[in-house]
């Protein structure tokens, strides 16, 4: 009986450490994957630094409302947020907020995150 107890003991240890242990992704060759960087290095003066994998669009549009860190644009329509032309405020730096002024055309970048976009660049034209 004492024999059959220490077996079953074991046999539970290991299966314990197998469910907890913790196995690292490889790649199909066995390698570990290549680290990935959070953010991108900002491309220009004043841009904000990007996510490797955000999404990203380039609209144009009218400046209606500048605030510390933010721009109201009434923007043409932006695709690849499925968003038809409307006013919209977008987060905005504060250097890129300072660029820009009521009733200025505008071309501008946006990273965007689920129903909000935040601008990244943004030129007069």
């Amino acid at each position: 009986m004492k024999h059959l107890i220490l077996t079953l003991a074991a046999v539970g240890a290991a299966a314990s450490l197998t469910a907890c242990g913790k196995k690292e992704a490889t790649t199909a060759n066995g390698a570990a994957p290549p680290a990935t960087a959070s953010a991108a290095p900002a491309s220009e003066a004043g841009a904000m630094p990007m996510a490797a994998d955000a999404k990203m669009a380039k609209s144009t549009g009218t400046v209606t409302a500048v605030g510390a860190d933010s721009v109201t644009i009434d923007h043409a329509p932006i695709p690849e947020a499925n968003w038809p032309a409307m006013t919209m405020s977008f987060k905005a730096s504060p250097d890129l907020a300072k660029s820009v002024k009521v009733g200025d055309k505008v071309a501008f970048d946006l990273k965007l995150d689920g129903s909000a976009g935040e601008i990244t660049a943004i030129q007069k034209q």
